[in-house]
């Protein structure tokens, strides 16, 4: 099996398969951090309820900041600590994403700055792979496998990289369009990396 499949799906499979109390499936996450950088403590919450990620900044009153309703996994789904901002994770069988978050002084604003997602794909692990875009550079990265058919195997191909411009995305304007967008671009990306890869081989055959 291809390595980063390996760690992908250990991963995934240590998420969904965390025990989870019964009842206890929309429970809210919490998290206290000094996301504004003022030296006092802001409080982040994920609504699950709701479906909703909520800041609170000491900055700004701490009135509450929302996010749009958003569509999740209610049992593992959920916000971490990362860097000086936060995650925004959600993890299905075999398909996920992250996106982060952090707060821009300059706008004071809460901006999305980068999201990354993986895939298993079907069972031959076909489109497989995981990818990231630096919303601050505008930067996309990914790693994906194909199934070779012909030779039943699974090919990493080289890393693909490339300029991804996204809209600007603050927390009061996020949901799922913003993810879907990403993920669609990255699908593409993949897609024609396969076809020109296969393309290849095909006129290399036929020369030899």
């Amino acid at each position: 099996m291809n390595k980063t499949i390996g760690k992908l799906m250990m991963a995934a499979a240590c998420l969904l398969l965390a025990p989870t109390a019964d009842g206890q499936e929309y429970r809210n996450d919490t998290l206290r951090l000094d996301i504004d950088l003022d030296q006092r403590p802001d409080t982040v919450i994920f609504d699950k309820a709701k479906g909703i990620i909520v800041c609170k900044l000491s900055t700004q009153g701490f009135r509450e900041i929302k996010s749009l309703k958003l569509n999740f996994d209610g049992r593992q789904s959920g916000i971490e600590k990362k860097g000086k901002g936060f995650t925004y994770t959600v993890p299905h069988m075999r398909a996920g994403y992250h996106c982060d978050f952090a707060y821009s002084k300059a706008l004071k604003k809460i901006h999305l700055i980068g999201m990354n997602r993986y895939e298993f794909g079907p069972a031959n692990n076909d489109g497989s792979g995981e990818s990231s875009v630096n919303l601050l550079t505008d930067s996309y990265s990914g790693v994906w496998n194909y199934y070779d058919m012909e030779n039943s195997r699974l090919v990493e191909m080289p890393a693909i990289r490339r300029k991804m411009v996204l809209p600007k995305t603050y927390l009061e304007t996020f949901d799922d369009k913003i993810i879907n967008q990403y993920i669609s671009r990255c699908v593409k990306l993949f897609e024609k990396e396969k076809a020109d890869r296969i393309g290849q081989r095909k006129t290399s055959f036929h020369q030899d």
